[in-house]
């Protein structure tokens, strides 16, 4: 069941969602919405169901942001669509200003069937986020495709997907980092991403310098390289997570954390992307960044894939 927003009889309503609260919005309510910021259209990707309860959470992880962006930012619509590509195909996706995909990569990612219509949107200038598993595809066509949309990707043999805590202590002074403040996290950072040339139009917002025992495993397509392991050894900081901009006026985000599910509930963690998506949908990010609530309990449990394991 795919979870949209229905316009009907003078009132938008907006998706409801057990445990979100969502409730209708009427045509007169949005109309005095739009006259304090303009409106803007957000679609939500959500992979299929994937590692277990608590991880690669896609449609839940959606859900949250998508209620977080219509509560705090007025004049803004969030639709969800569950679990792969839309069944109505390109068409569901036109007048979005932004495209949120989430979902596991690499050759199963859910864009790969549909690189050249997919295009057909990104050269409209429509923006494009993805996040963790979703910024990985393989490389020569989908790679060369997401360096033009969101300025790098994971290359297999190039990259690497360590599970560690980073610690961030520095931000750009760029709008997608409003309001963050120093945090580390544990999560599955993925790092050594594959750039544009130079760096072209690409901006890194979260910034870390990965310990060794990141590359603890023994080379492999995910695990390690000889190239990272230089990069590491010589100090580089790596980038995981970056904004782009794209000659047609486009804008693209690459976040490459998301692998646990209670992460959201981290205050910065959250903001950031949902700052990333604003500012992709061309949209004005708060002096502070996006405000939100920090989830309870009740919220990160709500949706998910798998039923929570017995203890």
């Amino acid at each position: 069941m795919r979870m949209l927003a229905h316009l009907a009889v003078g009132c938008f309503f907006l998706f409801a969602t057990i445990g979100f609260g969502f409730q209708p919005t009427c045509a007169a309510e949005t109309e005095a919405a739009d006259q304090a910021q303009p409106g803007k259209r957000i679609v939500f990707i959500s992979g299929r169901p994937s590692h277990g309860y608590g991880q690669h959470e896609h449609h839940a992880g959606c859900l949250l942001l998508a209620k977080y962006l219509q509560q705090n930012m007025p004049g803004y619509q969030a639709e969800v669509f569950k679990y792969g590509w839309p069944q109505e195909g390109l068409a569901a996706l036109q007048g979005a200003d932004a495209v949120v995909v989430f979902c596991d990569g690499g050759r199963r990612h859910l864009l790969n069937p549909h690189l050249d219509e997919f295009d057909q949107l990104m050269r409209q200038g429509v923006g494009l986020a993805c996040l963790h598993y979703g910024v990985e595809v393989p490389k020569g066509k989908p790679g060369d495709a997401f360096l033009r949309w969101i300025g790098g990707y994971f290359e297999a043999r190039w990259s690497v997907n360590p599970h560690w805590k980073a610690e961030f202590k520095t931000f750009p002074d760029h709008p997608v980092a409003r309001g963050i403040k120093p945090f580390a996290i544990y999560d599955e950072w993925y790092y050594h991403m594959r750039f544009r040339e130079a760096m072209q139009g690409v901006t890194p917002v979260l910034s870390a310098h990965p310990p060794q025992e990141t590359l603890r495993r023994p080379d492999g397509p995910h695990s390690g390289n000889p190239a990272v392991r230089k990069a590491i050894a010589e100090g580089k900081i790596q980038h995981l997570a970056w904004v782009a901009e794209r000659p047609d006026g486009g804008r693209g985000f690459g976040f490459t954390g998301g692998h646990y599910h209670n992460n959201w509930g981290d205050d910065n963690f959250r903001r950031l992307v949902l700052n990333a998506i604003v500012w992709i949908a061309q949209g004005e990010v708060p002096e502070h960044g996006v405000p939100s609530e920090t989830p309870l309990t009740t919220d990160l449990e709500a949706n998910q894939d798998y039923s929570k394991p017995e203890k």
